[in-house]
């Protein structure tokens, strides 16, 4: 009686990390990580969504340049201000989640994401014919959009057990794939509209999107560890229990214990100095060293070279024949999501460095493949196009389930609870203004060197790899207060940092046993209760 697990089966298997994975996967858990997540939906919808809109007849009659022969077409500063000024916008948002989530709360700090998302996009559904409305109403939805990618990772960090931690906040990079395929595909559905219904109905849709993501957030519960760092303790356990769902809340050892440790890790860090901007860049304790690790991770996630392929790979399809480019568009779009559902288990089974270093060692391979054919070969011809529509969907199979969504979980989960916020903004920050200058450039470069563009991803990706191999620690299994001692740690190294076990265990397995109130004996996992009905059964 008592037998829980193995602890060789927990400990290094799959079959044992499995179980702990299926275990902390509780109702309140899954409806916590996908509501949060659909922060992402809305940014892959607009995303999808003015992609289609540039191609679309009545969009550019309506905000297009007119030339000398009356017909209309967008130039290239046009476009690139049009399609950028969402990341402008986002930008913003990125650096004023930080102070408004520390000041009121993720959740509050999300929902106000979506009046501001409400906002631009009215402003753009009722644009006629000025294009500087339509500008504006994108930098306001990019305001919420950089506000979510802030958030979102944090709040779910924040929320979710260690076991599911890495998946749950991957999922908001999954709903980023998935707003973008849905909005490829109505943009197909609406394209064969005369009117404005091409580009106003599609706009329209996304009140929905983020009427849920409202609604999801006013009913659940804020993160138990800004409320307990506010010092809302009857909260804290309220959020705690809630989380634990119906089998673990009412196991008192269990919820004491994630008090008692996130209260000792709030204390610690509230004798070192109160959380504020500047202590971002503080060297104390590595904070600064993780707020630059942020920022370059998100900024490499740009340099992947993801972005040129969503925006500009329609040009590689049209050369074997295949002119429309809303196919062209889903073809990429279901790729990337379909791809980025085996992200999720590999970031919590194999690990965040893992997954980054093999991640951007493939993204390479198929970046150098893919200049190679389009840098030295004709790509009007039907093999070498065939050849590069294969490299942009292996390409994009890879980043979907690495870089895409393992940043994120890096992003949301590295950083002390009392510069969270404020560092999870600024390493965001670094996406945003990247994703800036590469939408805006981007054209301009491919217009001078074409599919060599190649190259310079391919270099940026080995660049990325070097800096997950020698800067990232491995958070796989941890709390977020182990996770802070980790990094803590003179004796761990980066590159060793998958051997680094918190202190006074033998392995991470073992911390999480003692974690729930359980402990091993041999080979076994026995709980509290085990141990109880054990001297109870002596007596008689």
């Amino acid at each position: 009686m008592g037998l829980l697990t193995s602890k060789g089966g927990s400990g290094s298997g799959a079959g044992g990390e499995f179980q702990e994975m299926k275990a902390a996967i509780t109702l309140p858990v899954l409806v916590i990580g996908l509501t949060a997540s659909v922060g992402g939906f809305l940014f892959g919808a607009d995303t999808g969504q003015i992609s289609g809109f540039m191609i679309m007849p009545d969009y550019v009659e309506r905000f297009s340049e007119r030339h000398e022969d009356g017909s209309r077409s967008f130039g290239t500063t046009r476009t690139g201000t049009l399609v950028g000024m969402l990341s402008i916008g986002a930008l913003v948002g990125a650096m004023i989640s930080g102070p408004i989530s520390s000041w009121i709360g993720r959740r509050l700090g999300m929902i106000i994401g979506c009046a501001f998302f409400f906002a631009g996009t009215t402003i753009q559904i009722s644009a006629v014919e000025s294009w500087i409305q339509m500008t504006v109403g994108r930098a306001i939805c990019g305001i919420s959009v950089g506000m979510m990618s802030g958030l979102v990772p944090v709040y779910v960090s924040e929320t979710m057990p260690k076991e599911v931690r890495g998946a749950m906040v991957a999922t908001y990079q999954l709903f980023i794939t998935i707003g973008m395929l849905i909005s490829y595909i109505i943009n197909l559905g609406c394209s064969y509209a005369d009117t404005s219904v091409q580009w106003r109905l599609p706009l329209g849709i996304t009140y929905i999107w983020a009427g849920l993501l409202g609604l999801g957030m006013f009913l659940l519960p804020e993160s138990p560890r800004w409320l307990l760092a506010k010092g809302r303790e009857a909260d804290t356990y309220e959020s705690l229990r809630y989380i634990a769902g119906s089998k673990m809340r009412d196991n008192s050892a269990y919820i004491d214990a994630q008090f008692q440790e996130i209260s000792n890790a709030i204390l610690e860090e509230k004798n070192i100095k109160k959380g504020t901007l500047w202590e971002s860049f503080s060297p104390h304790n590595k904070v600064l060293y993780r707020t630059c690790l942020g920022f370059l991770l998100q900024m490499f996630q740009q340099l992947t070279g993801a972005n040129y392929f969503f925006y500009y790979g329609a040009t590689a399809f049209e050369s074997v024949g295949i002119s429309n480019s809303y196919v062209t568009q889903i073809i990429l779009g279901i790729v990337n999501v379909v791809c980025t559902f085996p992200g999720l288990w590999f970031i919590d089974r194999f690990g965040r460095r893992a997954v980054l270093i093999w991640g951007g060692l493939w993204q390479f391979a198929w970046l150098l493949i893919f200049g190679s054919l389009g840098g030295q070969l004709d790509v009007t011809k039907k093999d070498v196009g065939s050849g590069l529509i294969v490299c942009a969907c292996m390409f994009i199979a890879g980043f979907a389930s690495t870089w895409g969504p393992a940043i994120w979980v890096v992003n949301g989960e590295m950083f002390p609870i009392h510069v969270r916020a404020y560092s999870a903004a600024i390493a965001t920050s670094g996406n945003w203004s990247w994703n800036f200058l590469l939408t805006f450039f981007t054209p301009m470069i491919t217009a001078s060197i074409g599919y060599r563009l190649g190259y310079v991803f391919a270099g940026c990706n080995m660049i990325g790899v070097a800096i997950v191999y020698f800067f990232v620690c491995e958070s796989k299994s941890l709390t977020l207060e182990q996770l802070e001692i980790m990094y803590n740690d003179p004796a761990c190294k980066p590159w060793t940092s998958t051997k680094w076990v918190p202190p006074g265990h033998a392995t991470r397995y073992e911390a999480s046993l003692a974690l729930k109130g359980e402990r091993i004996v041999g080979d076994t996992a026995y709980s509290r209760k085990d141990d109880h009905q054990h001297k109870e059964n002596l007596k008689v």
